[in-house]
């Protein structure tokens, strides 16, 4: 086994991958999953068993990576809303108006 291979170009690889995995299928645990799929039969189709060390390593990566990358994901999406929450009251003059537009922006207090 190449050593560059083993400990920079699959991590990298996992890393690149997960983040746009998570953009697609947006579950951290299914993008795990799948990600160990694809390492396990790699494993046994092109390596020892030896390898299966960094399948569970590669896999810990990819769920990081996607954990990270949705939080990430909702915290701009909170950082929009709450610009246009701002906004939107600033704009508004009347008391009413302010209530009934407040009720359409996000509340991003807790993370989906």
């Amino acid at each position: 086994m190449n050593i560059l291979l083993l400990f920079f170009a699959l991590p990298i690889a996992t890393i690149i991958l997960a983040i746009a995995a998570q953009k697609i299928l947006k579950c951290p645990i299914l993008v795990a999953g799948v990600f160990f799929a694809i390492y396990l039969i790699v494993a046994f189709a092109v390596f020892n068993a030896g390898f299966l060390v960094f399948v569970v390593i590669y896999t810990i990566i990819a769920f990081l990576t996607a954990v990270i990358t949705k939080l990430i994901a909702k915290f701009i999406e909170c950082n929009e809303n709450n610009n246009n929450n701002n906004s939107c009251e600033r704009t508004n003059n009347s008391v009413s108006t302010i209530s009934n537009s407040s009720n359409n922006c996000c509340n991003c207090r807790r993370i989906r």
